[in-house]
């Protein structure tokens, strides 16, 4: 199956390409970027495919069967439309879009089309996350009434004053880059239960003044701009109420406390689970009469590797993946809710 790498920025050489060369079904033919020098640079990195910078050519080669949209946020909805309609089928890296808005016009264009429409996120592929949703389906833990969800660094915001800090271009800041990770294990591992209400806080304040952030890491710090823009959030405080767990999201790219806690709590009235992200997990339970703790043991596979696969088995076979634009739609809408509470400063109730 032949492909196409459509933005050919940090996620893309350090998830989808390595993925896709690993993959004996599948052989990259374009990269693309609207700065010819990194379609070129990948080119001449992975000694295969062609270097363009307009995507419609891509789009325009019947030989192409799939692309990777690995843009920043703000081309997502634009691309994976246009490429839906080119009839290929698309990966688009997380979040779907900038506005749950955005969301809904790619999930049209898919099922007008039918063709196959997933998203980046990638913990749906996770060995550890798959393992959990099966202690929960399998009822090892009961009732998960309360899942707690921390994602929080001391000084972590992206490519300062680039695309990561501009809302017309991302979307948003820490809840629709690191937050939508988190809340799809929780959908994802609790059965995708519907969010009735949510009431949520979008905080920006630590990289407000960019000349005197101070750091000790920077994801994508090559995109640093800090005569760019800050304003998105870097902190988020949320309650989500669904027809299943009350969740609590408490999130943060920077904050004022020199710790950084990245973990998942799933309460149930039999067992509770804390998983670290990106890594293992622990139960807690209690069994005749003594308190029990234990940590599975078991093989970590790569979990890109795991989503690329998948993608190409899916465009094969026709199978409807956990990562389908129908299923992560869900996630946009709670974000999209968080920022409209955050803006109105009330609980918003969310309608079928």
């Amino acid at each position: 199956m032949k492909v196409a790498i459509i933005g050919c920025g940090t996620i893309a050489n350090a998830a989808h390409i390595p993925a896709y060369l690993k993959n004996p079904d599948a052989e990259i033919k374009y990269f693309c970027d609207v700065v010819p020098e990194r379609a070129q640079a990948a080119v001449e990195k992975y000694g295969c495919g062609t270097a363009v910078s307009d995507y419609h050519q891509v789009l325009a080669d019947p030989e192409i069967e799939a692309v990777s949209v690995c843009t920043p946020n703000n081309m997502h909805a634009r691309i994976s439309i246009d490429a839906l309609r080119a009839g290929k089928n698309v990966l688009c890296e997380k979040p779907a879009a900038r506005t749950y808005a955005e969301a809904l016009e790619m999930q049209k264009a898919q099922h007008e089309t039918g063709k196959v429409l997933n998203i980046g996120v990638v913990n749906r592929f996770n060995d550890s996350v798959n393992l959990i949703k099966k202690y929960i389906d399998d009822g090892r833990l009961g009732e998960v009434y309360h899942v707690y969800v921390s994602f929080r660094a001391h000084r972590s915001i992206p490519g300062l004053g680039g695309a990561f800090t501009t809302k017309a271009i991302a979307g948003g800041g820490a809840l629709i880059d690191w937050g939508v990770h988190y809340l799809d294990i929780v959908m994802y591992c609790c059965g995708d239960p519907k969010p009735v209400t949510v009431t949520g806080e979008a905080f920006c304040k630590l990289g407000k003044d960019m000349k005197n952030y101070v750091y000790k890491n920077m994801w994508a710090e090559n995109t640093k701009n800090l005569n760019g823009t800050y304003d998105v959030d870097d902190s988020v405080a949320a309650l989500i109420r669904t027809d299943g767990p009350v969740i609590n999201v408490n999130g943060a790219w920077a904050q004022n406390i020199g710790e950084s806690e990245t973990y998942i709590d799933f309460m149930g009235d039999k067992a509770g689970i804390r998983l670290a992200y990106g890594s293992d997990f622990k139960v807690y339970t209690a069994e005749y009469g003594a308190l029990v703790e234990y940590k599975p043991e078991f093989t970590m596979r790569n979990h890109f590797e795991n989503e690329i696969n998948a993608f190409v088995d899916c465009v094969r076979t026709g199978e409807k993946l956990p990562s389908h634009i129908d299923t992560v739609i869900i996630t946009a809408k709670m974000m999209q809710a968080i920022y409209d509470s955050s803006d109105a400063h009330r609980e918003i109730v969310l309608e079928d």
